[in-house]
């Protein structure tokens, strides 16, 4: 059989380890093609070709539940369960997404983009199947970066005290998350991996004692616990603690030996209870270059397959959002040694590996763990440090109580960098960050801002740096600059509550803040071509909005215009119509940006086109609102 003519896993069934292998060679070969031509995730899944393959050959898919954590490493899931042929569309606009999506398939039981969340959920599923008296397996599969996340714990914390309620646990253990593992946890299981493989005992111990005289079969109490420790003997630490906790174990084994996956999924599911699989997999696995650079292979943009090397644009781009913080940051604290850099496992994609490299003590990778990150900071902010939270505008809704409850109430400097923030493209719902400027604009003690572009940027790093009457986030989106000129040094902060007016006109008012400006100023553009005259202002701060700019223009003018890349209900449109309503102020308001929808995995320019957001639309809806000339009425 061809993995192409597979459209259910449970075709998986009665098949050879030699047509499995096979499968699994076709398996990479398509995941390798489809990230080359479009780019993607590409290690995670590649590290789990065999176990997705042994897992499903024991389980009935058409019953059993399977909950993939972030959803990345489930590429192979993806070929296996009816979508070989359209996963050349993957991460493309109307095509197969990156992650989960229970409107995707009848199979991605869960939707995960963000991690830790699996056990929970295969726990909650666990529990509803035996409420309605169902009969089914549960399987979560966790990566060992997701078990950091204190979620993660939470859930085996509370599986492990359930002891009749089937769970099997899957821990793809590969070392890694996106960069190398940090953590006490990390380390355990490093311990574990260079120890020789143990079986789960207690079946055969058992046997073993029920064929001695006077035993028979069933074990007294005393031999029970006899039983138990010598179980314990023979079994990785790691072992002894998950068994501590409730679950049994098995493990650790080859995740790349299809004989013996099978083997230990078959015993598991045989045991009662929660089980906890610990599998030992290479993440990258069958492509060597991936294999030996797991960091920079975790995921790619279209690239080379003989080579490895991405494929280089038709034009150089402006640097990166990201690398001009990272940059900045790094200079200053180079100078400054209170400044710390903190990520929750997003190093790379933060940029602060290079303040890693440079400056080793002033940094600090959490884990998967935002919420620790935020209350980490807030302790080191009391004790007079100047704590630098790196972390995607998506990821720190996981820490939202940790904003209001540690920092914000207790107004210490403590400065957010959000990341991937507005509309980021093929990562599609779970990663888009379009909700920040709503859910801390409504927090005390909080200033918030923007950026037009990236030089910008670097004053509002200093700006960040240098406030310490209370917290400061700042937001920035994903990708290239705009490509402005850019300072090594000698960046002066931005004053605070303070915007700017761009371009001046007397019939409409545009007000941009962030990555909207720069579209601002293509829409008054577009406007005079029609012989309208726009003001525009570049607010910088949503939280204290500069109402001394706006309300007067606003007043003035008689037309405003707000303009940002986030969701309407609550965000900055909402913040200056606020503004004016409390001044008495009282004219007509547009406010452009994303509506009460959840925005798809497409290229950033084509889900701002499908939301009515490219600068033509923009123009072109204001001239329809406040500038159509009326019809003249019908004479009867």
């Amino acid at each position: 059989m061809n993995l192409s003519d597979i459209t259910h896993p449970n075709q998986l069934h009665g098949l050879s380890i030699r047509q499995l292998e096979h499968i699994a060679l076709q398996i990479r070969e398509k995941h390798l093609q489809t990230i080359a031509a479009s780019g993607g995730h590409l290690g995670p899944g590649l590290g789990v070709v065999e176990l997705t393959i042994a897992l499903y050959q024991t389980l009935d898919l058409d019953r059993d539940k399977v909950i993939w954590d972030v959803g990345h490493q489930a590429y192979p899931h993806k070929m296996l369960t009816g979508r070989y042929h359209r996963f050349h569309t993957l991460r493309q606009k109307d095509g197969i997404a990156g992650y989960l999506k229970r409107c995707e398939s009848n199979f991605d039981h869960f939707g995960a983009g963000h991690a830790s969340t699996s056990i929970s959920a295969g726990l909650g599923m666990a529990l509803a199947r035996d409420a309605q008296g169902e009969d089914y397996k549960v399987v979560s599969i966790i990566g060992d970066g997701a078990l950091t996340g204190g979620m993660a714990l939470e859930a085996i914390n509370h599986a492990g005290h359930l002891p009749h309620t089937n769970l099997m646990v899957v821990l793809n253990d590969n070392e890694m998350s996106i960069s190398p593992n940090v953590g006490a946890i990390s380390r355990y299981l490093n311990k574990v991996r260079l120890s020789d493989p143990v079986q789960f005992l207690s079946d055969n111990l058992e046997e073993q004692f029920k064929h001695l005289p006077f035993f028979g079969e069933s074990l007294t109490p005393e031999m029970e616990r006899v039983k138990e420790g010598m179980k314990r003997l023979a079994m990785p630490k790691v072992g002894a603690v998950i068994e501590e906790l409730g679950f049994k174990y098995f493990g650790p084994i080859d995740g790349h030996n299809l004989e013996e996956l099978i083997s230990t999924f078959k015993q598991a599911h045989k045991a009662g209870g929660p089980v906890f699989v610990h599998v030992a997999t290479v993440k990258g696995k069958g492509y060597e270059l991936a294999e030996k650079d797991q960091v920079g292979y975790h995921a790619q943009s279209p690239f080379n397959l003989a080579t490895g090397k991405a494929i280089p644009s038709n034009k150089p781009k402006p640097p990166s959002y990201s690398k001009v913080f990272a940059h900045t940051l790094t200079t200053l604290a180079q100078n400054n040694p209170k400044i710390v850099g903190i990520t929750a496992a997003m190093a790379t994609g933060t940029g602060l590996d290079k303040l890693h490299a440079k400056l080793p003590k002033q940094y600090i990778d959490v884990g998967i763990a935002e919420q620790h990150a935020v209350t980490l900071s807030a302790g080191l902010a009391c004790e007079g440090m100047r704590p630098v939270v790196a972390i995607y505008s998506t990821f720190l809704q996981r820490a939202y109580d940790q904003v209001l409850h540690d920092v914000c109430i207790q107004n210490l400097p403590v400065f957010f960098c959000l990341d991937r923030a507005g509309i980021v493209g093929a990562d599609g719902p779970t990663h888009q960050g379009l909700y920040d400027i709503a859910y801390l604009r409504c927090i005390p003690n909080l200033t918030v801002m923007a950026p037009k572009d990236e030089a910008e940027l670097q004053r509002m790093v200093v700006t960040g740096i240098n406030h310490t009457d209370g917290p400061i986030a700042m937001r920035y989106p994903r990708g290239s600059g705009i490509g402005v000129p850019l300072m090594e040094e000698g960046w002066e902060p931005v004053p605070i509550g303070k915007g700017e007016i761009l371009r001046n006109g007397d019939d409409v008012l545009l007000v941009g803040y962030g990555t909207m400006v720069h579209q601002s100023l293509q829409v008054a553009e577009i406007l005079k071509e029609h012989g309208i005259e726009a003001t525009v202002i570049n607010a910088r701060f949503v939280k204290p909005l500069d109402t001394e700019l706006i309300v007067p223009l606003a007043q003035r003018i008689g037309k405003v215009v707000t303009l940002e890349e986030g969701c309407l209900m609550g965000g900055f449109g909402s913040a200056v119509a606020e503004a004016l309503l409390d001044h008495d102020v009282v004219v007509p308001v547009k406010r452009f940006g994303i509506p009460d929808k959840l925005v798809d995995h497409a290229k950033p320019d084509e889900s701002k086109a499908d939301l009515g957001l490219s600068s033509p639309q923009i123009a072109e809806q204001i001239r329809q609102l406040f500038f159509k000339a009326p019809q003249p009425s019908a004479v009867s």
